[in-house]
């Protein structure tokens, strides 16, 4: 009977155990919730800059599928910004097009502050996420 009410010793660590595990699974599933949503702006922006960005007049003069850097750039970016990442911070459209052949590559990245981790002494505010989508322009 002498260790009677020893389980009462261990609930407050148990309970803070659950409280430290709650946290660290909403901070990562915070994260990876702004690493889809950054990875479907990128496979959208590459798509509306394959599609829209294509270099009309080398087509209408030799029939060669080329896509206008500068137009397909303006337009991954628009993509992007309409995308509805404003929650993030630190938002970065790269878009690069190929010389050789109608590929365009879209690479996004971002900052998304943690819910519980930055309330620990030394812990970290954010953390940067990218994704990178490539799309071709080609004749159907």
């Amino acid at each position: 009977m002498a260790e009677r009410g020893s389980v009462l010793v261990l609930m407050p660590a148990a309970v803070l155990v659950f409280v430290v595990l709650g946290a660290i699974a909403v901070d990562f599933a915070v994260v990876f919730l702004a690493e889809r949503e950054v990875s479907n702006a990128a496979a959208a922006a590459a798509n509306d800059a394959a599609g829209a960005a294509l270099d009309h007049g080398r087509f209408y003069a030799d029939g060669s599928l080329r896509l206008d850097p500068g137009a397909a750039g303006t337009i991954a970016r628009a993509s992007v910004g309409a995308a509805g990442l404003d929650h993030l911070n630190g938002l970065d459209t790269r878009v690069s097009v190929s010389a050789a052949e109608p590929v365009v590559e879209v690479t996004v990245s971002a900052r998304v502050g943690f819910v519980f981790a930055k309330a620990l002494p030394g812990g970290p505010e954010d953390a940067r996420v990218s994704a990178s989508a490539t799309a071709t322009a080609e004749e159907r």
